[in-house]
């Protein structure tokens, strides 16, 4: 079983993988095979329901690992190895995606099946190595057949050209996933559900075992995915329904069916990585003014109320919980989205995609959920989100959760109230702690600023008044104030801006730690 650092190094190295589709007719991939696939046999999704359901009934079994010579290959050599692009599945069709696969092995022991539905028949994929073009001349000679599986997949579609089709989503790595729109790269991912992150006996990875791929007709916009989900606590059906564009959309459809009771279980997890921002920047020796993936957790709760926690890289876990009914909204989004916010001119941090849920279903009582987890490389996936569910999930009962995930530059949330777009921290002239945030999205604010009021607040430590002033590169409005943490481990800060007793801008959240 892998830990918690194995998983997020995996994340973070398979980030670096080759992702990209390559010159049509290259000479590398001339001879390319097609995918095989296996027998036919009856496939509905009522009836796979079924069977997960009594699949959780029984005891778990691990999920066979590829052969050992497949797991002692070496990183090189597994970044060797690459889907031949004219083999895709669905390739030299008219029809709108195409399907690649990732190889097992290494970071990846346990294989995947992946099946093709077509008129309510589902077909295997078969294995082949000659599906893949090798760029080693070192490689090993390894034991293959038809059933060694894959350890993921991705689709291609004509997201930014509309002459050729390039990738928009990778299903790979326990129940892992992650999207971009158009103009994006990637950065977070999502999970099909998340167990006991944090919990000090430890987390469990559940694993997408199996995949179902309907085939899609010639004018669809969007392309259904089922996957099996399992694990020692819980069995699972997920549908995605994929619609890629401007913002990449995911309709999911989770049915879960515990094997054990779940009183920690994390609904549309998502998981980024947060290294620096202006408010730690001292503590890294880096060229760059901030290396995130995302700069906040967004929530939209179940009041209307709307508010923004910037991330932080503590020193030692945190686990923040906003306790909520029914919410409307929550996700990890990167505000700052000009290239000299990072300078980087690899990772393209400023094109990296917010991930936005919301809830299709009443999901209840329960809280959003943010694990902060300290990290010294830009590698490790640190930050974790998800829903949990405040009454736990009995063993042999059926929960299902149904919502949408948006791969996007922007929350779809109204813009009727101000955001914040930075935070900034440091001392003050006279040795005080001091907290500078930008505000923007001023059009229902007044342009006198002394008619907003700036309710600032912490959990017992003395803060100053605030003080409002106008931010001309922006064109909104900058709070400032200080505050005098004393010995304490961490201080919780809270900032609005309210109009004639209403709320003008998002409640600002940040954790204070020495």
């Amino acid at each position: 079983m892998m830990n918690r650092r194995d998983i997020l190094a995996l994340a973070g190295l398979t980030a670096m993988l080759p992702t990209t589709v390559g010159a049509e007719g290259s000479t590398a991939t001339v001879n390319s095979p097609k995918v095989r696939l296996g027998e036919a046999t009856p496939f509905s999704v009522g009836e796979l329901t079924e069977q997960v359901r009594g699949l959780a009934k029984e005891a778990y079994v691990a999920q066979p690992k590829v052969p050992q010579p497949w797991l002692d290959i070496t990183y090189d050599q597994y970044k060797a190895l690459n889907f031949k692009h004219l083999s895709a599945l669905w390739r030299d069709t008219e029809l709108p995606f195409e399907t690649e696969f990732f190889a097992p092995g290494l970071y990846f022991p346990e294989p995947v099946q992946v099946s093709v539905v077509e008129d309510g028949q589902s077909r295997a994929v078969l294995f082949d190595i000659g599906l893949f073009d090798i760029f080693a001349d070192d490689f090993p000679d390894l034991p293959v057949s038809d059933d060694l599986g894959f350890s993921g997949f991705r689709l291609n579609a004509n997201i930014n050209d509309p002459e050729h089709k390039s990738e928009f989503v990778v299903f790979q790595g326990a129940s892992y996933f992650r999207a971009i729109g158009r103009d994006q790269n990637y950065g977070l991912s999502a999970r099909g559900l998340a167990l006991r992150t944090g919990d000090a006996g430890g987390e469990e990875f559940p694993l997408f075992s199996k995949f179902w791929l309907e085939k899609p007709a010639a004018g669809d916009s969007a392309v259904i995915v089922h996957a099996l989900l399992d694990s020692p606590s819980v069995a699972g059906l997920y549908s995605f329904t994929i619609q890629p564009g401007r913002s990449t959309q995911m309709d999911v459809e989770a049915r879960l069916f515990p094997r054990v009771e779940l009183d920690h279980a994390g609904i549309a997890a998502g998981t980024s990585m947060f290294l620096f921002d202006e408010t730690d920047r001292d503590r890294f020796d880096d060229f760059r003014p901030a290396v995130h993936d995302s700069d906040g957790l967004l929530i939209e709760n179940g009041a209307g109320e709307r508010i923004w926690r910037q991330l932080a890289n503590p020193r030692a876990l945190q686990i923040s919980s906003f306790v909520d009914d029914n919410p409307r909204g929550f996700g990890l989004m990167q505000r700052p989205r000009e290239f000299e916010d990072y300078a980087d001119l690899e990772a393209n941090y400023h094109k990296r995609p917010g991930l936005w849920v919301t809830p299709k279903s009443s999901w209840g009582k329960g809280a959003v959920t943010l694990v902060e987890i300290p990290a010294d490389k830009e590698i490790y996936d640190n930050i974790v989100t998800y829903w949990r569910p405040r009454e736990p999930m009995a063993p042999g009962s059926r929960h299902d959760f149904s919502y949408r995930l948006e791969w996007t530059d922007a929350a779809p949330v109204t813009a009727s109230i101000a955001k914040v777009t930075r935070t900034r921290m440091g001392k003050n002239f006279d040795g005080k702690e001091l907290a500078a945030i930008d505000f923007v999205g001023m059009d229902g604010l007044p342009d006198d600023l002394s008619k907003i009021t700036a309710h600032v607040s912490s959990n017992g430590v003395k803060t100053s008044v605030g003080i409002l002033q106008r931010n001309p590169t922006t064109g909104g409005a900058r709070l400032s104030f200080t505050f005098e943490p004393g010995d304490r481990a961490a201080v919780e800060l809270r900032a609005q801006l309210v109009v004639e007793g209403k709320q003008a801008s998002e409640v600002w959240l940040y954790r204070w730690t020495p």
